[in-house]
C-alpha cells in the first residue's frame, strides 16, 4: 500500500478523529522519540515565539515613542505644554485599546492570526508614518485613537496563540521570551529614537517627525514578514506556512490535552465566551496586571522626562540611559521564567520582583545622590517588566477552556490598557522635578499586588488540598491543580 503523503496544515479533527475514539496522548508522543519531541519544540519556539516577539517588539515601540518624539521638539511645535496637551494624547490610546480587546480575541479565532496580526500590524504601521506628518496635537490624539483600536487585538492576540501551543511548565519561558524582545524594543527605542533624531531638517521635517515615520516603515516591512512565518492555531482550521507536517501538530496537540485537556476548540457561543466573568481570580489576574502596566506605562512615557528634568541629564544622555535599566529587566525575566518552569513555582517570584519595585520606587523618590537613583530606576524597572511575562503565566497556568482561555486574555490585557491610562497620569508636570505623588502611585500598586499573589496563593493551596483528597475537582478536570 502506497505511503501516505503527509501536508502541513491538514486538518488535525479529520486525521485524529479517523483513528477512533481511543487515539491518546501516549499514542502521539509513542511516534517521536524524546529528542525528536524536543526537536520539535525548537522549532515551535523559533518560528512561533520569535516572530510575534518581533512584532510585539515594533508594538511597544511604537505605543511609547511619545516620550522620546516630546523632548525631541514635538513638545515645542504642537505646543504639548498648555495645560494637559500630552496626557491627553497619551491616554486617548487606550480608551480604544481597552475597548477593542475583547471583540479581537474573537476576531482572530475566526480569521486565524495570521491574517489577523499581520493585517492589524501593517494598518497601524501606516498610522504611525501618518503620525510623523500631523501640524496640530488634536490631528496626533486623534491618530493615536485609531492606533489604539489596530493595537486592541495584537497582544492578547499573542498571549493566546501562545497558550495553545505550550504546556503549562514551558509557558513561563515562552512568556518570558516573547516580552523579553519587547524589553529589548524599550531598551532600544530611546538610542533609535536619538539616532533618528539626527534626521532633523531633512525634507524640511522636524527630527521627532522623523522617529514617527521611519518606525512606521520597519513596522510595515515587519507586518509583510509575520504574514508569512505567523504560526496559526495548531488545531488546523488555519493554514501555516511550511511548518509542521500533521503528525507533528497531533503530538503537540495530544501533549496540550494530556496536560490541560482544552486543546480542541468548542463551537462560540456568547453567554459561553463571557461565562468566566464570573469567576473572582479571574478579576484578581486582572487586577495585577493593571498593577503592572501602571507602573510600566509610567516609565515607559515619563522615564526619559524624569531623567532629562529631575536627575539632570541631558537630551541625549536621557534618551539613551533609558537602555540598561530594560536590559537588566530582560536578564531578571529570564531568570525569573526559567526558575518558575523548573520548580513550577509563580507566586513568590511574583512577591520578590514587587519588593524589588517596591524598594526602586523609594530609593527614586527621597535619596539625595542622582547616580543612586539612577540604581533606583534599575531596580523599578526589571522588577516591574519581570513580573510581566510571570503574571501571564500565572493566570495560563490556572484556568482551562479555549473560551476562558481567550476572555481572560482580553480581561487581563485590556485591564493592562486601563493601567496605561493610569500610568499616563500619574506623573504630572505640576509634580516636576520629583514627581513624588506619581512614585506613591507606583508604590501602592507594586504593595497592592503582594497582597493580591498571596490572597491567590492561600486560595489556590487550600484547593489543591481539597482536591487531592478528592472533595473538589479543579476548573472542570479531573486531576487539574492550581499551580502558585
Amino acid at each position: 500500500m502506497a505511503a501516505k503523503v503527509e501536508k502541513p496544515g491538514a486538518n488535525f479533527v479529520d486525521d485524529v478523529h479517523g483513528k477512533g475514539d481511543d487515539y491518546s496522548s501516549q499514542d502521539a508522543e509513542s511516534e517521536f522519540s524524546p529528542a525528536e519531541q524536543k526537536s520539535i519544540i525548537r522549532r515551535i519556539d523559533r518560528r512561533l515565539v520569535t516572530i510575534v516577539g518581533l512584532m510585539y517588539c515594533v508594538s511597544l515601540m511604537d505605543r511609547t515613542n511619545l516620550s522620546a518624539a516630546n523632548i525631541a521638539g514635538m513638545a515645542a511645535e504642537l505646543r504639548l505644554d498648555i495645560g494637559y496637551r500630552y496626557s491627553v494624547i497619551t491616554l486617548v490610546f487606550f480608551t480604544t485599546y481597552v475597548a477593542f480587546q475583547a471583540p479581537s480575541t474573537i476576531i482572530i479565532r475566526k480569521l486565524g492570526p495570521r491574517i489577523h496580526l499581520s493585517a492589524i500590524t501593517l494598518f497601524w504601521g501606516a498610522c504611525m508614518i501618518g503620525m510623523g506628518f500631523a501640524n496640530d496635537w488634536q490631528t496626533l490624539a486623534a491618530l493615536r485613537v485609531v492606533l489604539g483600536i489596530l493595537e486592541a487585538g495584537f497582544f492578547p492576540g499573542c498571549v493566546y496563540l501562545l497558550s495553545t501551543w505550550y504546556i503549562r511548565y514551558e509557558m513561563g519561558k515562552r512568556y518570558a521570551y516573547f516580552y523579553l524582545l519587547g524589553s529589548f524594543a524599550s531598551a532600544l527605542a530611546g538610542i533609535l529614537a536619538y539616532g533618528l533624531m539626527q534626521m532633523e531638517g531633512l525634507a524640511g521635517m522636524g527630527g521627532w517627525r522623523w522617529i514617527f515615520v521611519m518606525e512606521g516603515i520597519i513596522t510595515c516591512v515587519l507586518a509583510f514578514i509575520g504574514y508569512w512565518l505567523i504560526c496559526d492555531f495548531p488545531d488546523g482550521k488555519h493554514k501555516s506556512w511550511k511548518f509542521l507536517t500533521q503528525r507533528e501538530i497531533n503530538f503537540v496537540i495530544a501533549r496540550v490535552n494530556k496536560d490541560r485537556g482544552d486543546a480542541h476548540l468548542e463551537p462560540f457561543q456568547l453567554r459561553k465566551f463571557l461565562r468566566p466573568a464570573l469567576d473572582l481570580k479571574v478579576w484578581a489576574f486582572a487586577m495585577l496586571f493593571f498593577d503592572l502596566t501602571t507602573v510600566t506605562y509610567a516609565i515607559a512615557y515619563f522615564m526619559p522626562l524624569i531623567l532629562r528634568n529631575e536627575m539632570g541629564f541631558s537630551v541625549g544622555a536621557a534618551q539613551c540611559l533609558v537602555a540598561p535599566p530594560f536590559a537588566f529587566a530582560a536578564i531578571l525575566m529570564m531568570i525569573s521564567g526559567w526558575i518558575g518552569d523548573k520548580f513550577h513555582v509563580r507566586g513568590p517570584l511574583f512577591v520578590f520582583n514587587s519588593i524589588l519595585t517596591l524598594i526602586g520606587l523609594a530609593i527614586m523618590g527621597y535619596h539625595p545622590d542622582k547616580a543612586v537613583r539612577y540604581f533606583a530606576v534599575f531596580l523599578t524597572t526589571g522588577g516591574a517588566n519581570a513580573n510581566i511575562p510571570i503574571s501571564m503565566t500565572y493566570q495560563a497556568n490556572n484556568i482551562r477552556g479555549q473560551w476562558k482561555r481567550a476572555f481572560c486574555s482580553a480581561s487581563l490585557v485590556g485591564m493592562g490598557g486601563v493601567g496605561g491610562i493610569a500610568g499616563a497620569l500619574v506623573f504630572r508636570s505640576q509634580d516636576a522635578p520629583k514627581y513624588l505623588p506619581g512614585l506613591w502611585a507606583c508604590m501602592a500598586c507594586a504593595g497592592l499586588n503582594i497582597l493580591i499573589v498571596c490572597a491567590l496563593d492561600v486560595k489556590f493551596y487550600i484547593d489543591n488540598q481539597k482536591q487531592a483528597r478528592g472533595q473538589k475537582i479543579i476548573e472542570g478536570e479531573e486531576g487539574f491543580r492550581y499551580t502558585y
